[in-house]
């Protein structure tokens, strides 16, 4: 087995959205990481065998960890080849098993992405031809080992992917509707909120459910790779099985999904429930009740078909929402209809509450109508979005 790169240091790389450092950092001291420093896109940290496992089978803000194998000055695609074939890729992988490289460059000889994936590719196949005859085959839908290589002003990195591709992809979601949120951002929605379960928590337009998803996983304290079939660390040649089966263990003895008796259980009385939701749209309710069944205690999340106009309000409920714009309502027009209405019902119905509104689109934050405590940039799934807190007195 080789020295690599992450064996020498013990330093990994935790890539995330802009707008959630900071949640980002506070998650990683939580689970036990080390000399948290921040990076482009992302934060470096520190973290032992055992620790490193609990971080990615824990981790809710996060959509990738990479441990990185070499780091290399690269000018030309002839020397990423020849440099990539110092790796001894049988360390890694073997001829029953698959890859996938996701690839980024920037500001460098080597100007395609695509391209340079394809020659990492070449190296890895190449090396399998010399030595065996025949070379491991490429997956990119599931692979059992999945890489990255970062190029960036002619320095490379290419790194194994500790979670096997991005850990937005929790594992629940079973049926969507249009423009779905990505599962990390609520979560840091949620982070941010700083909601803790201990008051209910109502989505009025939940969409397929991801909000609603993400906080039962983290009142239950459900891992969020609970669902993961595969994690790209059970491939390198350090892994443990014994320190991640106890990893695991510990982290699925914790999860808990007793309801408060003082909280109504019944689908009908979904508003008094710690996790409930509603949309007007039917097959957003379809879409919850499926995603929910995926997960331990998932019929707890409650939810309702309902136009936000005909609910009763909240009192003393963390109330947290994307309501729909542009690509669910036709226009502009409608939008700023629909953000004033429901301005105005939070404003007359939910006094006592707190509500946590994010906005794909940061224009809209004037249309509410009413004046955020704070306002957060979050991007995520190739939208600019703002999160903002409005206090209802």
């Amino acid at each position: 087995m080789s020295d690599y790169l992450y064996q020498r240091t013990r330093q990994y790389f935790g890539q995330l959205s802009s707008g959630t450092e900071k949640c980002g950092e506070q998650e990683l001291q939580e689970l036990g990481a080390t000399n948290i420093k921040p990076g482009y896109l992302g934060v470096y940290f520190c973290a032992d065998q055992r620790t490193l496992y609990r971080i990615v089978y824990g981790s809710r803000i996060f959509t990738r960890f990479l441990a990185p194998l070499i780091a290399f000055d690269c000018h030309s695609s002839k020397y990423l080849h020849k440099t990539a074939q110092n790796i001894n890729w049988a360390d890694f992988l073997t001829l029953t098993k698959t890859f996938a490289i996701t690839a980024n460059v920037a500001d460098s000889n080597i100007r395609n992405s695509q391209y340079a994936g394809q020659v990492l590719k070449d190296a890895i196949a190449d090396q399998f031809r010399e030595k065996c005859g025949e070379r491991p085959s490429v997956d990119t839908h599931n692979p059992d080992l999945q890489l990255n290589l970062y190029i960036h002003e002619n320095k490379a990195r290419i790194s194994v992917d500790l979670g096997g591709g991005s850990l937005h992809k929790r594992g629940y979601r079973a049926e969507s509707v249009e423009a779905p949120m990505q599962e990390t951002l609520a979560a840091a929605i949620l982070r941010l909120s700083e909601w803790n379960g201990e008051r209910p928590l109502y989505d009025p337009f939940c969409g397929s459910g991801t909000l609603l998803c993400e906080a039962h996983m983290k009142a239950a304290r459900i891992p969020a790779a609970f669902l993961r079939k595969k994690f790209g660390f059970l491939r390198l040649p350090d892994f443990d099985a014994a320190v991640w089966n106890q990893v695991k263990t510990q982290a699925n003895a914790e999860i808990t999904v007793a309801t408060p008796a003082s909280l109504s259980r019944g689908e009908d009385a979904a508003s008094t429930s710690l996790i409930a939701g509603s949309d007007i749209n039917a097959d957003a309710v379809k879409a919850v009740r499926a995603n929910r069944k995926a997960l331990p205690g998932g019929e707890e999340i409650k939810v309702r078909r309902a136009d936000f106009h005909t609910l009763e309000g909240f009192k003393n409920t963390t109330i947290v929402t994307n309501p729909p714009y542009g690509i669910r309502l036709g226009n502009a027009e409608e939008t700023a209809l629909l953000l004033k209405e429901f301005g105005d019902f939070l404003k007359q119905r939910c006094t006592g509450s707190t509500a946590f509104i994010y906005y794909g689109e940061p224009t809209l934050v004037k249309k509410l109508g009413l004046k955020p405590e704070w306002k957060q940039p979050l991007r995520a799934g190739g939208l600019d979005g703002t999160l903002c807190k409005y206090a209802l007195y």
